[in-house]
């Protein structure tokens, strides 16, 4: 199994991960608005939870990618044909989506690697295996890390050309200012000419958002309280799971739908790690996460604003979802 484990994230490392993360911990719930951040999710168990959240019915993202890439990946090969390059998949998890264009590259005899990038090392050895039994004739190396760090690495260690995929509608989780910055940190990191497919999330029906992040099953509720028990098992805290609650809403304003677990009696939690205890009161709010939703004229302006020329953008059936296929562009710019 070809994967590359980074630096920062090695066995002689993870005391210093550890340390971060009670670090991210102890700040988050000291201040007035308590919250964790979302990379905190993809443990183990949380990278299972979310590739069971992608299957439900009422989640919806899946399912317009897949719906864009059956009806577009022979398109997608014609653009991007040519010489050899590295096909670069950041927050990659179980690569199902992915796996469509896989396939079709392969089947057009285009040349190329695949380098699926996350932070969980589970999620990635778990796919280069799968991979390794669907397409054993593929180039392919897992890359475990942060985004940049991983580019680094490759930039070092590759050559040629790159088509970068961003799906999942993982730009959604950066507000704006931090999206245009990351896009332009991206930009800075490719070559004139490289592309770039971004899932974006559109705006539609409130009660549509509502039923994703809120699902009958109950699996969202299920991720999101993992992270309590993250924080139990690795900072040797106490959190009772069952007095805490998942709640998703969509806030008009921002156009952001926001994750929060909230506290339903009035508690203290000891996180031994810390030799310190939070007060939470009753039906206090921990934010977790937002992700933001467009418009078309969202992506146009990130685009324009951070270096790239649009090529295409590619929707599903019932327009709840824009794969945008974006070139860089570093002349004049």
């Amino acid at each position: 199994m070809n994967v590359k484990v980074l630096k920062s994230i090695q066995e002689e490392d993870r005391d210093k991960l550890k340390e971060q993360f009670a670090l991210d911990v102890l700040k988050g719930f000291s201040e007035n608005q308590k919250r964790l951040s979302s990379k905190y999710f993809y443990d183990a168990k949380g990278s299972e939870l979310f590739s069971q959240i992608m299957d439900l019915e009422d989640y919806y993202p899946t399912e317009c990618e897949i719906e864009i890439f059956e009806k577009n990946k022979n398109a997608f090969a014609d653009i991007i044909s040519g010489d050899k390059f590295n096909l670069i998949e950041l927050g990659a998890g179980d690569g199902r989506k992915t796996r469509i264009l896989i396939e079709a590259f392969l089947n057009n005899k285009i040349n190329f690697e695949y380098l699926p990038i996350d932070i969980s090392r589970s999620a990635v050895e778990e796919l280069c295996q799968a991979l390794e039994k669907e397409f054993p004739n593929l180039p392919h190396t897992g890359v475990v890390g942060e985004y940049m760090d991983a580019f680094d690495w490759i930039r070092k260690d590759r050559q040629g050309r790159n088509v970068v995929l961003f799906l999942g509608s993982n730009i959604g989780n950066f507000n704006t200012t931090d999206a245009m910055v990351f896009l332009r940190v991206l930009w800075r990191h490719l070559n004139d000419g490289d592309y770039i497919l971004i899932g974006f999330d559109l705006k539609k029906d409130v009660q549509v958002l509502r039923k994703a992040y809120n699902d009958s099953e109950g699996v969202t509720s299920l991720f999101n309280l993992n992270i309590l028990h993250r924080i139990n098992r690795e900072l040797q805290a106490d959190f009772n799971v069952d007095k805490f609650m998942h709640y998703g809403a969509y806030n008009a304003l921002s156009g952001m739908m926001e994750s929060y677990l909230i506290s339903t009696e009035e508690q203290v939690v000891q996180v031994k790690e810390l030799e310190k205890s939070f007060h939470f009161r009753a039906y206090e709010a921990i934010h977790l996460e937002f992700s933001n939703k467009y418009l078309v004229s969202d992506i146009e302006r990130y685009a324009k604003e951070t270096g790239f020329k649009i090529i295409e953008n590619y929707s599903d059936h019932r327009g709840y979802y824009v794969n945008s296929l974006w070139q860089v562009q570093k002349q004049n710019f």
